[in-house]
């Protein structure tokens, strides 16, 4: 069974800087087969052994911690649970006219309705975030850098998380 692991705030901003060939090589030492990374933002392919994806994040983040010396959060998906989000998208046009405006939010722990509802009232901007459970989509017409729904607006609605546009979703999604 494939898996994809998602880091949260690695190499942005100068912070938490973690190689992607180290990366890959602790995987390799933990016993996660055929590693791939995707970029630099801390995008992780592997095959997941038979092991849950909840085993795996605690298993990447302290291995992560300890070897690396970096403390960040892991959200872990499955190659079944990616294309479920996937197949979930509330804004098709939106991930087909512009995909690096759509941004994914893979959370630590599932947002109900109201946390997203309550995330929706504090936009200021034309921002739209809609999904409920481990993945919120969010839309930024103007950008996210720009944007001023910020991780911590975000994260004083919905768990602790992190975002990838669409673009790098797929990727993901056809890596696994």
């Amino acid at each position: 069974m494939k898996a994809v692991a998602f880091l949260r705030a690695v190499n942005v901003g100068g912070t938490a800087m973690i190689a992607m060939a180290e990366l890959k090589a602790l995987a390799e030492d933990i016993g996660l087969a055929e590693p791939k990374t995707l970029l630099q933002s801390g995008n992780l392919v592997f095959e997941a052994g038979g092991k849950t994806a909840g085993a795996l994040e605690k298993l990447l983040e302290r291995e992560i911690a300890e070897r690396l010396g970096v403390e960040t959060d892991v959200m872990v998906r499955t190659a079944g649970q990616l294309k479920a989000a996937i197949a979930r998208n509330p804004f098709p046009k939106e991930a087909k006219s512009d995909p690096s405006l759509l941004h994914v939010r893979f959370l630590k722990s599932p947002a109900s309705a109201a946390a997203v509802a309550s995330l929706s009232r504090a936009i200021k901007g034309r921002e739209i975030a809609k999904g409920t459970g481990s993945e919120v989509f969010i839309y930024f017409p103007d950008g996210a850098g720009s944007s001023k729904l910020t991780n911590a607006v975000i994260e004083r609605h919905l768990a602790r998380g992190t975002s990838r546009n669409w673009n790098t979703v797929t990727k993901l999604a056809e890596m696994t």
